[in-house]
């Protein structure tokens, strides 16, 4: 193939542009968080959960309301956003315009700098001022140890699912399936069954999130089990890939813990009740050092990760 035809191919092939100029303009014109359309989606939902969720009804029925409210939302948004991509005159703005709604990488980092700092600076009240709105557990409890963990594993998950998750659906299905994904993670966690209001109504949200988290977040903890230490990382996905209540999440905690040997998991106070969830990793307390290479470490990785989707969108909807 000649250089020309070459540029031509990647010119052509919408799928690629689009992602391109979605990753571009979230780093240059990244939402604020408080103005986020995704904040709407979480309102929304709470109000929802509000009207269906009677506690007074029977596990069946609260159960049988969840998958209801969560199919409500979920399915609504599917049909607008199939019968808007009949009606736009430029597809490929209209899947840059959901690819770019979906991904919330810079917030991400930017959460990851600003804890390290707090972290590093032994600040208790800023480092739990950061974590609560990420976080359904109380952290007004954690000591600072307990607060490194919880935030190494904060920025962990938020990394695979904001950022890891919407790319590999964007892959699949295009900008929609991006959307739909983040959507439906956001139910997820407005009816966290964590919370003693959603312990029946919000399973089906947290059923259907650790489906389709599956897939994405281990093909991606395969990917940082490689290199250093990598013996170590997949050794752990042997014996505690499975322990982890979401399958998904799991082995992002596992390898990242047995490869830079972090204590993640154990116990956490959820509405002042403490749930025992399984110990992963090695044995260290994160560290500000910790956290700086947690985030150095998935970054490197996510720019192979764009990489390789990039060439199999090249192939895929360029070449082919």
């Amino acid at each position: 193939m000649t250089t020309s035809a070459f540029i031509a191919s990647l010119t052509t092939n919408s799928s690629l542009l689009a992602l391109w100029g979605a990753l571009l303009l979230h780093w240059l014109l990244p939402i604020p968080s408080p103005l986020h359309p995704l904040r709407i989606w979480h309102r929304l939902a709470l109000l929802i959960a509000a009207r269906v969720n009677h506690p007074y009804d029977n596990y069946a029925q609260r159960q049988l309301a969840g998958y209801l409210a969560w199919s409500l939302m979920w399915f609504t948004v599917l049909t607008l956003l199939f019968a808007m991509s009949q009606l736009v005159l430029y597809p490929i703005i209209f899947q840059l315009t959901l690819l770019w709604l979906a991904l919330d990488w810079q917030q991400t980092a930017h959460l990851s700098h600003q804890f390290n700092h707090a972290y590093n600076c032994n600040d208790k009240d800023q480092c739990r001022q950061l974590l609560a709105p990420h976080l359904n557990r109380n952290t007004d409890v954690l000591s600072l140890l307990g607060l490194g963990k919880a935030g190494a594993e904060t920025i962990i998950l938020s990394y695979g699912r904001h950022v890891v998750g919407v790319l590999f659906w964007y892959m699949i299905g295009g900008g929609i399936a991006a959307i739909l994904y983040r959507l439906a993670i956001g139910l997820a966690r407005a009816w966290s069954p964590t919370r003693a209001q959603y312990a029946v109504f919000g399973y089906p949200a947290i059923r259907i999130a650790a489906i389709i988290d599956i897939l994405p977040l281990r093909l991606f903890a395969l990917l940082l089990s490689l290199g250093r230490n990598s013996r170590v990382a997949l050794q752990g996905l042997r014996n505690q890939g499975e322990n982890w209540h979401l399958p998904g999440p799991g082995w992002l905690l596992v390898v990242i813990g047995h490869k830079l040997t972090l204590s993640l998991g154990g116990p956490a106070i959820y509405n002042n009740v403490k749930m025992e969830r399984p110990r992963l990793g090695g044995r260290i307390t994160p560290s500000a050092l910790h956290l700086a290479q947690i985030q150095q470490l998935i970054t490197q990785r996510l720019y192979v990760w764009i990489a390789v989707e990039s060439l199999l969108l090249y192939i895929f909807y360029g070449v082919l």
